[in-house]
């Protein structure tokens, strides 16, 4: 059966992730997670001290961009890939508040989203991918042959949020991450470069009040439909 591109796009903590990893899964395609790589490059740049007060130094950034290496190396017990970042195992790391309340201004930078743009185009010249983002749609993969696009509301992500972070045994306040949630959909949707958009041939998806398995089943569904009418 021929491969496909599959994009997924939509606003933080509507779950693309979990959909993406759950759908390459079943197709056996390769996932990949842009957001990790993202804030990979934003856990990079705190580090070196070039992230202060959600102010990015752009210049010395743009100029350590080479001695930034990203890489997705799969872990057999948890059955996806985790992120690297110069060789180090960060998946945790980067799922930290802290990363999340930077990650927007550093994602902004062309010169960022140059440099990550060219190595996703490059993990998808042979197809049969599943690549979750801000941008996959419309920027990425333009001519995907399946475009899916999330939403939720603000408060239900934000409680999505809260709980995937609680779960992961760290001090977090309710009205912090609905506040964080709303401001990186501010940033994402108006920045210059690449803006969060619903491409016009995408499928959207409100999970709201939608659950996990069955939003999952919609889909896959209508993958192999569409799957099936490039063969």
């Amino acid at each position: 059966m021929k491969k496909i591109t599959i994009a997924i796009d939509g606003f933080s903590s509507t779950g693309k992730s979990t959909l993406a990893k759950q759908l390459a899964k079943k197709l056996q395609y390769i996932y990949v997670d842009t957001g990790a790589m993202y804030r990979a490059v934003t856990l990079f740049a705190m580090r070196a001290g070039l992230v202060e007060a959600g102010n990015v130094d752009e210049d010395t950034l743009e100029q350590k961009l080479g001695d930034v290496e990203l890489k997705f190396v799969f872990n057999s017990e948890l059955g996806f890939a985790e992120m690297y970042l110069n060789g180090e195992n960060v998946e945790k790391e980067i799922r930290t508040m802290p990363v999340s309340k930077n990650v927007s201004q550093v994602a902004v930078l062309e010169a960022v989203r140059k440099k990550l743009v060219a190595l996703q185009q490059a993990m998808g010249v042979d197809k049969g991918i599943v690549m979750d983002g801000r941008d996959i749609g419309t920027v990425v993969f333009p001519d995907a042959e399946l475009k899916i696009f999330m939403t939720a509301s603000p408060e239900k992500r934000a409680v999505r949020r809260y709980k995937e972070l609680l779960d992961r045994g760290e001090n977090v306040v309710y009205e912090d991450i609905l506040e964080n949630v709303q401001k990186r959909d501010y940033i994402d949707s108006n920045r210059e470069i690449s803006p969060l958009r619903k491409a016009d041939d995408a499928i959207e998806f409100d999970n709201s009040d939608l659950g996990l398995e069955d939003q999952f089943q919609r889909i896959y569904e209508h993958s192999l439909r569409v799957i099936e009418k490039k063969v």
